[in-house]
């Protein structure tokens, strides 16, 4: 049994947003670059924004069930010698556990989304 969540986030710009609406998301600039899906988990997401995505708005957070992925989901490591979750692959809407606009604490911690 692994200790690793089964959770993780995306970050995702609001035409990101719209390509995962319509059924499946293939990846941003840089994922297509680096040939996998980044995704943070929820210790690891406010750093990713505020390193990759200061100062942009129209920013939304997707909660993606890891264990929907199997052979394609490699925990690798990035940032600070931490292990990050890689989806080498598309990420379909119905991995999609909750999603909404990118929002934060009071303390300036991302708000993860929930569900209805």
């Amino acid at each position: 049994m692994s200790d690793r969540p089964t959770t993780a986030y995306k970050v995702l710009t609001a035409e990101q947003m719209r390509a995962l609406e319509a059924d499946v998301f293939e990846g941003a600039p840089v994922d297509l670059a680096d040939g996998y899906i980044h995704l943070s988990t929820a210790d690891q997401l406010t750093e990713t924004v505020d390193k990759h995505f200061a100062g942009q708005t129209d920013l939304w957070v997707a909660a993606i069930d890891l264990t929907a992925f199997g052979e394609t989901l490699k925990w690798e490591v990035s940032r600070g010698g931490a292990l990050f979750p890689h989806i080498y692959g598309a990420m379909p809407l119905d991995t999609v556990l909750a999603y909404g606009p990118l929002e934060r604490s009071d303390d300036g911690a991302v708000k993860l989304p929930v569900t209805g």
